[in-house]
């Protein structure tokens, strides 16, 4: 029986990178989706016509009954053997005087209780002394939290800051367990989260700031997440890994 991986926000960007690489490293992978279902089912249809195994699920990260059902539909693929908390949001790009508190709501809702509630759901399972094999969990961050997002987004930076101190804990929490918990930091990636937010020249504009001098891909985001998840990571945990191009 193949390990079953589950990726949350894994329709697109990042996350349908990580779908992609992990289902040809041998994973059955279920990712969620949580507005636009044709993405979803495009990435699952292409994977079957390569011979790999992912299935779709609609889920919104920051609510408790939605996760629960998600892991619930995992669960019938087989036990579960690593999580990779994508799903995530910027929020538009607002400087801190116009800043709203359900901007505020919506950005942590997503981001920072959707890590948590996902995360305690694959404990439930993967545990070790409640019956698990153990397990890897990758929770996707953002330079961001280092950097800070002055002028476009503070509260997204600190989200992810949030994300940071929660993977450098819950490894703490967690290894006697058999989970270990790393975190990637993705710096300028080529992704649409900058259309997305109304930020159409951003890659162009700051790919001058990274020392290597171009946006990364979401694939080159998705190995070290993949790789992070493998047997390969064994003694690794708690990590922050940066993948930024030196930025």
């Amino acid at each position: 029986m193949k390990p079953v991986l589950l990726v949350t926000g894994g329709s697109q960007g990042i996350g349908a990178a990580t779908v992609r690489l992990a289902a040809a490293a041998g994973y059955c992978v279920a990712f969620s989706y949580s507005r636009n279902p044709a993405p979803a089912r495009a990435l699952v249809a292409e994977l079957a016509s390569a011979g790999f195994e992912a299935h779709d699920f609609h889920a919104d990260a920051a609510d408790e009954a939605a996760t629960k059902a998600l892991f619930t539909h995992a669960d019938a693929l087989g036990p579960l053997a690593g999580l990779v908390n994508n799903a995530g949001i910027t929020g538009p790009a607002l400087t801190l005087d116009q800043i709203t508190p359900a901007v505020i709501d919506e950005v942590m809702a997503i981001n920072v209780r959707g890590v948590f509630l996902a995360t305690r759901e694959a404990i439930r399972r993967m545990a070790r002394d409640l019956g698990g094999d153990g397990g890897a969990i990758v929770n996707v961050s953002s330079r961001a939290a280092a950097l800070g997002g002055g002028g476009t987004w503070v509260h997204y930076a600190a989200s992810k800051g949030a994300v940071d101190s929660f993977t450098i804990g819950a490894a703490a929490e967690l290894a006697s367990r058999g989970i270990r918990v790393n975190a990637v930091n993705p710096g300028l990636i080529d992704t649409d989260i900058h259309a997305k937010a109304g930020l159409n020249e951003r890659l162009a504009r700051m790919a001058t700031t990274v020392p290597m001098g171009r946006a990364g891909s979401a694939e080159e985001v998705a190995r070290a997440i993949v790789w992070l998840l493998s047997d390969e990571a064994s003694y690794i945990t708690g990590a922050l890994l940066p993948v930024g191009g030196g930025r």
